[in-house]
Parts: C-alpha cells; sequence; structure tokens
C-alpha cells in the first residue's frame, strides 16, 4: 500500500493563518496592504514570509510544492467563506 499524501489543513483566526499538514506546522500572519487599494484583501499574505515550518521543525524549510498547496488551500478556504485572500 502506497504512503497517503496529506493535504494542508487551513485554521483562520482574527490575526492568522494556521496551515497544518501532516506533524508540522506554519503560522502566517498578515502583511500590510498596499496604499490606495481600490478594495482592499481581508487578508495579505507575505510569501517571504513563509519559508520554513514553525518549532520544533525551524530547520525545515517548505518545498516549493508544499507552498503550492498550502496557496491553494488558503484560496480555497477564504473563497469558500466569502473573503478576499492576496499573496505578494
Amino acid at each position: 500500500m502506497g504512503k497517503r499524501r496529506l493535504e494542508p489543513q487551513i485554521t483562520l483566526t482574527e490575526g492568522s493563518i494556521r496551515v497544518r499538514w501532516a506533524d508540522r506546522v506554519v503560522t502566517i500572519l498578515p502583511a500590510a496592504s498596499q496604499p490606495n487599494t481600490q478594495e482592499p484583501a481581508d487578508f495579505v499574505v507575505d510569501m517571504d514570509s513563509i519559508l520554513y515550518w514553525d518549532a520544533p521543525n525551524e530547520s525545515v524549510e517548505i518545498a516549493v510544492e508544499e507552498l503550492q498547496a498550502i496557496m491553494q488551500t488558503i484560496e480555497a478556504e477564504f473563497d469558500k467563506l466569502g473573503l478576499v485572500v492576496e499573496f505578494e
């Protein structure tokens, strides 16, 4: 039997997005919105802040494929809730 690939699980709080994937977690804090934006996003994600997993896995880099899956899962969750997320 092959190893089953788990998908990231997203938890939204008032001040962050928590992503749990298998035994690893990354907490994403909001970045500042761009000034003079017509319709500001509900949450802005600074892509440069999603480089490593939280402790105790802080030395493990988040792979490009994992980052893409995390972004897709975040977008889907925000869409489901009628919220807007922006990635910078």
